[in-house]
């Protein structure tokens, strides 16, 4: 296997472009990198910069919060065991083909914490399509087999001080209170960031995001 190429974030607007110039169809990059590293927001980025661009989260194929307490992983939520990672396969493999003249994508609100069926529309028409999310490295076989269909995956990387700060606001932000968006961060997240850090290697670029 390769080494990973090694960028700062502003390289990204040109080397997306150079992957769609060079591209006779559609072009599919995955974003991957620990929870609170960035992930949603450099997407949407690229998205904006780039015309005709669309962004697919990995994270509409959690399970639902009904599902986790049925099998016993509510307190897990986040670990790869804990999204339908055949669904996400399949989804990948249907954007890849490009037969359909729609493809309907999940998309997980924040605001409720669950995911929502079709959420994102994705037209034949659509050139570039930045799929991001925690597990998109992993070699487990749907993973890999999604991974293996991108023409290009990327890892974000942060400090891990900055990044649990993020996550610490996040979770505030959304519901939790202070000492449980803490406990979150430093357990069940830093949990799920040391099994996306291990995967790390199997990007074909590395992303370094500079603290603010």
């Amino acid at each position: 296997m390769a080494q990973p190429v090694t960028l700062a974030l502003s390289a990204l607007p040109d080397r997306l472009g150079l992957l769609a110039g060079a591209a006779a169809d559609r072009v599919i990059v995955g974003i991957a990198g620990p929870p609170g590293v960035g992930k949603s927001t450099v997407a949407a980025s690229l998205a904006e910069q780039y015309e005709g661009a669309m962004v697919v989260p990995f994270d509409g194929f959690h399970l639902s919060n009904q599902v986790l307490r049925d099998l016993g992983r509510g307190s897990r939520k986040g670990a790869p065991d804990t999204f339908d990672l055949a669904g996400y396969r399949d989804l990948v493999q249907r954007l890849r083909a490009n037969e359909d003249d729609v493809v309907y994508a999940p998309v997980f609100r924040r605001e409720i914490e669950e995911p929502v069926a079709a959420g994102i529309a994705v037209d034949r028409s659509v050139r570039v399509i930045i799929v991001e999310g925690n597990y998109l490295l992993l070699e487990q076989p749907d993973l890999r087999t999604a991974r293996d269909l991108l023409d290009e995956a990327w890892y974000l990387e942060l400090d891990d001080e900055t990044r649990r700060q993020r996550l610490i606001a996040r979770h505030i932000r959304f519901g939790r209170s202070a000492q449980a968006a803490h406990d979150w961060a430093v357990g069940t997240d830093e949990a799920n960031a040391r099994v996306i850090r291990a995967a790390r290697s199997a990007a074909d670029v590395i992303v370094r995001v500079a603290s603010p």
